[in-house]
């Protein structure tokens, strides 16, 4: 190479991507746009060349392009339907606890984890990244989520994505955009308008993509105002890819493709899981559309190299993964653990039940499943380490979906930590044997689940299977109850003034065994804050009514029943969760932001600045006997007839040793102070109130500041 080829500046990605797109022949182009589901489905065998897993795509080994693997998910690198037998993985907590720790610095270790397992299995493309606001408390998937607030979502799914992204392994966030429930999830419009959207879940998007960059965005089942999320030009084309400059690709959900020229020219770029759908729209009739005229020649390219380019732009292309590589589980259990402890919400601790006391001479553990592991959420997201119990759960196009119990055993971990003499168990369904138990132990703590999948919405926010009735039975009879709830989201605690302490530990995963036990024993002080707000009823909801799913289709690939639903989220509009509480003046369970702690924070002498960039800075004194961490958040409302209801602007987690006491700069999102025009997000001129605040509740510490508007 001579000295002047050697001072040549390396072609961009771009570049490199659209001149191997163009030493493509037309079929190693086509093969990429479309392909199966890469299990074994009905008579269909698994690809040639594939893992095992949610996608294959074909190398073409003549330009160095190696094979497209793609595996599901957020929580981990899923195995469904075994299609890989003995295959053994790391199971993270549900996105909700990740949403809870208020820890982007946790998020992006999180899926690095993630990442590095993907890499060393051969995967080069994970999909995960949920980053949908939780508009319907009882959605099925809420658990594959991060909160219901636009700030907190898109911060820890962006710096999720850029874990993952980190291994070499490109990130995929969905569901673009307004996917709220499961059921129906195919025949379901969200009906919103823009600028509500562009405030609300698409701000969640937005900043997920800023931060963390993802090489694909994945748009959902459900219709948006009335089209299908795969063929909405406006959300795809519009705002995507020219107003965000989007460069990475759009894959359509499995089996969510519903057209061929209508997509391909809103801006789908890939049918991902064709042999879901009821045909084969960006295969040979997208050739024809092609030779038709309908779609333009640049389009297809246009389509290519954006894979190429997100693969290498991570690094996946020149740095292919060669499987199989050692994975340091117990590292990455670790991890799993160290998140799920900081995702533990303290809901309630009366007479400071918990810590539990080290010389009790007796416990009592109640729950069904908990000698064994911890619950997890089913469907796609599903993570099943090996020595996990599979139960019968539902059916999703005609693949077996189990609920799965993660091998993880609180008992197991409780016995280790919590330093009393005796500890026995029952599963609970022996209720009067429960009962009686309980006025035996010094202490009591049951376990109470709900479990969430795909394609299965919650049927109410009650806990079912008669455990209310258990827990009111149990804390009657015992000295002090203590309540470990396992769910996908919130539910109604009809018991709450009869127990004495509650965790909300959400699905703790791999290491939720030891998380648990260490935030009962003391050797871990909680700090996680509620992502979501627990109703008193579900009577405070947007829509209280549900969808009865057997009148309608949950499912792609399924017979249609009925016709399109609308569903008004103009009802709430960008005041999701907390926001339309605020705006509606209810007064909810448990609030936004909520989570209590062994120690005690108090925050004075808040000081907001406002200018090219605002910033709110706040004094924290931890006044408590333990070390302990502590989030505060700062909320905003713009006062007048023209304000808006109370948002999250900001917020910090910080750790602070007893009687330490520490200046905190906390950077406000400037378009939380906005609302969007025609034009883009304005702040318009006036009088805005800043609280400092522990939950989405707390006034105590405001300070007043009139903004001049840009």
């Amino acid at each position: 190479m001579s000295a002047a080829d050697s001072s040549r500046p390396a072609p961009s990605t771009d570049d490199r991507a659209r001149a191997l797109v163009a030493r493509m022949t037309e079929d190693e182009k086509f093969a990429w746009l479309s392909g199966p589901m890469a299990i074994p489905l009905g008579d269909q065998a698994k690809p040639e060349g594939a893992l095992g897993s949610a996608g294959f795509y074909p190398g073409i080994d003549r330009l160095g392009i190696p094979a497209m693997q793609q595996a599901d998910a957020s929580l981990g690198v899923g195995n469904l339907g075994n299609v890989r037998p003995g295959d053994h993985c790391t199971a993270l907590p549900s996105s909700l606890a990740l949403g809870a720790s208020f820890n982007p610095a946790l998020a992006y270790e999180s899926g690095a984890m993630v990442g590095r397992e993907a890499r060393h299995k051969g995967f080069n493309v994970q999909l995960a990244g949920g980053a949908n606001l939780i508009r319907e408390p009882r959605g099925g998937r809420n658990f594959e989520y991060v909160s219901e607030d636009p700030l907190l979502t898109g911060i820890i799914a962006g710096n999720s994505v850029a874990g993952i992204q980190s291994e070499r392994v490109v990130s995929t966030v969905k569901h673009f955009v307004a996917n709220s429930q499961e059921t129906g999830r195919v025949m379901v419009s969200s009906n919103l308008s823009e600028a509500a959207l562009r405030e609300s879940d698409l701000l969640a998007f937005q900043l997920a993509i800023e931060i963390g960059k993802p090489g694909a965005v994945m748009p959902g089942y459900n219709l948006i105002n009335g089209e299908y999320a795969s063929e909405q030009a406006f959300l795809l084309n519009t705002v995507l890819k020219q107003q965000w400059a989007y460069p990475g690709w759009v894959m359509s959900d499995w089996g969510a493709t519903h057209s061929t020229v209508k997509a391909a020219l809103a801006g789908l770029d890939v049918q991902s899981g064709a042999n879901l759908d009821d045909a084969h729209y960006f295969g040979d009739a997208l050739r024809q559309a092609v030779n038709n005229g309908e779609v333009p020649q640049e389009r297809i390219d246009d389509m290519v190299t954006r894979i190429l380019r997100s693969l290498i732009e991570v690094g996946a292309l020149d740095a292919p993964p060669t499987p199989p590589q050692p994975i340091d589980f117990s590292a990455h259990k670790l991890i799993a653990q160290r998140q799920a402890e900081e995702g533990i919400v303290l809901l309630k601790n009366g007479a400071q039940a918990l810590p539990l006391a080290q010389r009790l001479k007796r416990l009592l553990v109640v729950g069904a499943h908990v000698d064994h592991g911890v619950l997890c959420g089913g469907g796609s997201s599903s993570v099943t380490p090996i020595g996990s119990l599979s139960l019968p759960g539902i059916d999703i196009m005609g693949m077996p979906v189990a609920k799965v119990y993660q091998p993880s055993s609180p008992l197991q971990a409780i016995r280790e930590e919590c330093g009393a003499q005796q500890v026995d168990f029952l599963d609970g369904t022996d209720v009067e044997l429960a009962v009686a138990q309980a006025g035996l132990a010094d202490a009591v703590i049951v376990f109470a689940q709900e479990w969430r999948s795909e394609a299965l919405d919650a049927s109410g926010l009650g806990l079912g299977a008669d455990q209310d009735e258990l827990i009111s039975r149990l804390a009657g009879a015992s000295h002090k109850t203590v309540v470990v709830l396992q769910t996908g989201g919130p539910v109604l605690m009809p018991w709450l003034d009869q127990v004495d302490a509650v965790l909300a530990a959400w699905y703790p995963g791999s290491g939720g065994g030891p998380a648990i036990a260490g935030v009962l024993s003391g050797r871990v002080n909680p700090s996680g804050r509620l992502p979501v707000t627990f109703p008193a009823s579900e009577a405070q909801l947007p829509r209280p009514e549900q969808l009865d799913p057997e009148t309608t289709t949950s499912n792609p690939g399924m017979p249609r029943k009925g016709t399109i639903i609308a569903v008004d989220h103009d009802i709430e509009g960008s005041d999701v969760g907390y926001r339309w509480f605020a705006r509606e003046q209810l007064k909810p369970l448990l609030p936004f932001g909520f989570g209590l702690s062994y120690s005690q924070f108090q925050f004075s002498e808040l000081q907001v600045t406002a200018g090219d960039a605002h910033q709110a800075t706040v004094t924290i004194s931890n006044t408590g006997k333990y070390p302990g961490a502590t989030t505060v958040q700062i909320y905003v409302t713009r006062l007048g007839p023209q304000g808006f209801a109370k948002r999250l602007a900001g917020f910090r987690k910080v750790f602070l040793n007893p009687g330490q006491k520490t200046s905190v700069q906390v950077d406000i999102e400037p378009r939380i102070l906005a609302s969007y025009q025609p034009d883009g997000f304005v702040v318009a001129p006036g009088d805005y109130r800043f609280h400092a605040a522990d939950h989405a509740e707390d006034e105590q510490l405001s300070a007043d500041v009139t903004l001049a508007g840009h």
